[in-house]
């Protein structure tokens, strides 16, 4: 018998000796996921950075090799090193400047996690590329230059991933190589960066992060990215892949609050309703009871629907189908949640606006919300201040330009079931469109609801009064009716019984 690797009778390997195919898959299919992003101001190495993670933990093939070495020499900013930043600045204005202007997205993994990369760009204007980067992230790795130390573009940097609510922050001091693995420099920066956390959440407790990482680097010569550094004994701290494949994310989910938005209403055949979606938060189990808003309809799940099988129970992100036991009238845009945890239900709330269309806002505009799974027109009630994303101070303003954040309040057509931003990611977020363009023009976090004594335009929603029309009570159940159906094509009328 030759080799080390026993074999059956066909001379294939037997199983004690490697993986088939099929375990391999079924492995790699358990692995969870992590999605961060890459900031810091230009040329502090973001693009290098990712590169260096791909090149070290051997994730790049042999004519991805040969490009990146070809394309070092001609069009690389290295020197004589490879430029791993051609890794992720792919557009011919990103090499030509050397600098990222898109969100570029990277997949690799390793044995024990698979990740997606956002190489988001520092640039101020491309702010609303940073955010859209972010939006889905659970992990945001900040780059400061150990030249120049805590700038003003770490600062609005670290602002914008607070105001996303990611939870996991890894401060990457990069090009310590530059200043000799001077310890006394680390310690400067993190102290820096620790205090501007402070003040912060001082500003607004909201934007606290608890998770923050400090880790001293050298993207292009490979310190502490991968491998531990002989370069810098005096950090005993985890290198970077590391730290990535084992910081725990498991909850970062709202597993508290059931919000089941429904998606689509799968009728397959006479035999078979139920209600297609994306499990938003909380755990639904066989059994539980359930309500659905706005009707305010009880059942109970009969069943979870899988291709894979029927489900005891389900949790975020899981896509499933629920079966009730009763027949309810539930559609699109509507939401299944438990009855003894609502969600907050209103057409008036206060949210955190980033503005992302080149066109300046117009606050007598009407446009279209989207959150969750619900659409309706809605109007910006009035503009309370605009944030200074560099400085975090605040001053009012008549209408936002690109990339300016603040916070306004929202009247929509009809009623939205939502929760704080900070509590419930998917259900405090939604975009606005606008219904002449098609562009998404801002994406905002909701705060918290309104009353209608804060609005500062009246509210002017249509408003039928049965018993003054002389509308027999028999005929209510035939107009409600109706004008749920207005409702949900984003037309909202009050009815008074």
């Amino acid at each position: 018998m030759e080799g080390n690797n026993p074999k059956n009778i066909a001379g294939q390997p037997t199983a004690e000796s490697k993986l088939s195919i099929k375990e391999f898959l079924d492995q790699d299919e358990k692995k969870d996921l992590l999605r961060f992003l890459t900031a810091g101001s230009v040329d502090d190495g973001k693009s290098t950075l990712i590169g260096r993670l791909l090149f070290d933990s051997k994730k790049l093939y042999e004519d991805q090799l040969a490009a990146l070495e070809r394309d070092s020499k001609r069009v690389g900013n290295a020197g004589d090193h490879i430029d791993y930043a051609l890794l992720c600045d792919g557009l011919k204005a990103e090499r030509e400047q050397g600098i990222t202007i898109d969100v570029a997205y990277r997949y690799f993994s390793t044995n024990k996690r698979k990740f997606i990369i956002a190489d988001t760009p520092g640039h101020e204007q491309y702010t609303r590329n940073m955010i859209t980067g972010g939006s889905t992230a659970n992990l945001a790795i900040i780059l400061v230059d150990a030249r120049t130390g805590v700038i003003t573009q770490t600062r609005r940097h670290t602002f914008l991933v607070s105001l996303l609510g990611i939870k996991h922050i890894v401060l990457a001091v990069n090009k310590m190589d530059l200043v000799g693995y001077d310890e006394a420099v680390f310690s400067r920066i993190k102290s820096d960066f620790e205090d501007f956390l402070r003040s912060l959440a001082a500003i607004d407790s909201r934007l606290t992060v608890d998770d923050v990482r400090c880790i001293p680097l050298s993207a292009l010569e490979g310190d502490n990215v991968v491998e531990p550094s002989a370069n810098t004994p005096w950090y005993d701290g985890p290198c970077l892949l590391h730290f990535l494949e084992n910081v725990h994310i498991g909850n970062d989910h709202n597993l508290t609050n059931f919000r089941y938005p429904v998606q689509y209403v799968l009728r397959p055949n006479l035999d078979f309703r139920g209600f297609c979606g994306k499990v938003a938060s909380g755990v639904v189990r066989r059994g539980d009871e359930i309500m659905a808003l706005p009707s305010g309809k009880r059942s109970r799940v009969k069943r979870i629907v899988t291709f894979d099988g029927d489900l005891d129970y389900a949790f975020p992100p899981q896509s499933v189908t629920l079966q009730l036991e009763d027949e309810i009238d539930i559609s699109r845009g509507e939401m299944i949640v438990h009855p003894d945890d609502l969600p907050q239900v209103g057409r008036h709330f206060e949210a955190t606006l980033v503005w992302m269309d080149e066109e300046k806002m117009d606050t007598e505009k009407s446009f279209y919300l989207k959150q969750t799974t619900n659409t309706s027109r809605c109007r910006i009630d009035h503009i309370k201040f605009k944030v200074d994303v560099n400085t975090l101070e605040r001053s009012a303003t008549d209408a936002f330009e690109l990339n300016e954040i603040g916070r306004v309040v929202i009247t929509t057509s009809k009623e939205l079931f939502f929760d704080a931003y900070k509590d419930n990611k998917p259900t405090g977020s939604f975009i606005l469109i606008d219904p002449i363009t098609n562009n998404t023009s801002a994406v905002g976090m909701i705060i918290a609801p309104v009353g209608e004594h804060d609005l500062h335009v009246q509210d002017s929603v249509p408003t039928l009064n049965l018993p003054a029309l002389g509308i027999a009570p028999e005929h209510y159940d035939a107009i409600e009716r109706a004008v749920a159906e207005l409702s949900r094509q984003g037309i909202a009328v009050k009815l008074v019984r």
